[in-house]
């Protein structure tokens, strides 16, 4: 039996190697299990392996994959919970380190947030810095853990070393201040992808929840920025951005785009803030990638209408009991008018629906993870709360019928190629 153990052993460690080997090259994945099923059999035949025919889990494989999650809200929960530490256990929240490895993740992409009333107050250039400064602070403070990842080729070098690759992306175009200068700054302090804008139409682009559309998609700084982005080696997010700003986006990069934490409108229809079907076509033939936001009301009709319907019932009662709001009293009113106006959670089926649908209309090179833990509250589906429970999700879409290739590109593998020919374009840019 310990011959036996010896054997998947190094088997399992063959196997890693070579994905990782892949991963960098650019490889496709295919060509791993093949080899990997090849020796399996051989040995197998040769009496010396029993489990041969054991089917994968979602376990092993967030533990054998490169698991990439574009869009984690930690570092402005820790701006409002100075006192956390999430090198370990923390009692709230949805993101620390033993969580992290429990899950298997290796990448998550610190969102750098900057709520629109900051770039009104003239705040949003200082609060994106101090951000940054407390991602590098995590890191310092935990550099057997964290490593901080700012090109594919340190994601693979962190993943070979078994830490966790800190990268960083900036929710909120607001920090650039309508200068191209400043999208270099924060390109060399690590930011490797920026939304354009949140939820204010802002001197960038339209927001996709403001009425406002004060430019009819980009501004003309908007369509300047965009190509000093591919020029430096900038990710463009789409996310949050209004329609007209995401055709006008297409029409002006040089590069693939991502929607780092979009869903499909398919299923909420009238929800702007999620990407219709031509908008994933047009992401396909772009080459770019929406990575799944996994908040109910973006995945469910019907947790959205829940959520509008106690939002309306906690107004009424506030209004009918002469409640201000941001008093004690306004959370008193919550928790009884919630009680009451219970919440519908999206599950499991939602977020593979999801999945489904991005692979049917823009293919399987399409699609990733970018679930907004710390950002979408407690909307979260049930069996996916935290980033412990990414195995639930690949034992999901094992049960669906993904194979292990299309799993490795949803994980992470699709990510990294829009990273990859993002970083190449700007290199042979300079």
């Amino acid at each position: 039996m310990r011959h036996v153990i010896v054997i998947w052993s190094r088997l399992y460690a063959l196997g890693a190697i070579i994905s990782l080997t892949a991963v960098v090259a650019g490889c496709g994945v295919p060509e791993k299990s093949a080899s990997l099923d090849a020796t399996v059999m051989a040995e197998s035949a040769s009496g010396e392996m029993t489990d041969a025919d054991e089917k994968p889990t979602g376990k092993t494989l967030t533990n054998r994959y490169l698991l990439v999650d574009t869009h984690i809200d930690v570092p402005y929960r820790l701006q409002n919970m100075p006192d956390q530490d999430v090198g370990g256990s923390t009692e709230t929240g949805q993101f620390d380190y033993p969580r992290a490895v429990e899950g298997g993740l290796n990448v998550p992409f610190m969102s750098i947030y900057i709520p629109a009333q900051e770039e009104e107050a003239g705040n949003a250039k200082n609060l994106a810095n101090e951000l940054i400064d407390s991602v590098e602070a995590i890191v310092t403070a935990h550099p057997d853990k964290f490593a901080l990842a700012a090109s594919t080729a340190k994601v693979m070098e962190n993943f070979a070393n078994n830490k966790i690759s800190m990268a960083m992306g900036m929710e909120n175009g607001g920090p650039i201040e309508g200068d191209l200068a400043n999208a270099k700054h924060f390109y060399d302090r690590g930011i490797r992808y920026i939304t354009l804008t949140h939820s204010k139409s802002n001197h960038i682009a339209d927001s996709s929840y403001d009425e406002n559309k004060r430019w009819g998609g980009l501004s003309d700084f908007g369509k300047e920025l965009v190509p000093e982005m591919n020029r430096l080696g900038i990710m463009v997010d789409v996310s949050h951005v209004s329609d007209a700003a995401f055709y006008d986006v297409i029409e002006v990069t040089k590069t693939p785009v991502i929607a780092s934490h979009s869903s499909a409108r398919h299923f909420v229809p009238g929800f702007e803030r999620n990407m219709d079907d031509d908008m994933l076509r047009k992401l396909a033939q772009n080459n770019g990638v929406i990575q799944l936001n996994i908040g109910s009301s973006f995945l469910s009709e019907k947790s959205s209408k829940s959520s509008q319907a106690r939002r309306e019932a906690l107004e009424a009662y506030m209004k009918q009991m002469d409640i201000n709001a941001d008093t004690h009293a306004a959370e008193a009113a919550k928790i009884i008018v919630y009680a009451e106006n219970p919440y519908e959670y999206a599950t499991m089926k939602d977020v593979i629906a999801h999945i489904d649908h991005i692979v049917k209309v823009a293919g399987i090179n399409h699609v990733g993870i970018g679930t907004d833990f710390d950002g979408v509250g407690d909307s979260l589906p049930v069996g996916f709360k935290d980033v412990s429970e990414y195995p639930n999700f690949v034992d999901a879409l094992l049960e669906n019928d993904y194979s292990e290739p299309d799993i490795e590109k949803i994980l992470g593998g699709n990510t990294m190629r829009v990273w990859r020919e993002v970083e190449a374009y700007a290199a042979q840019s300079e």
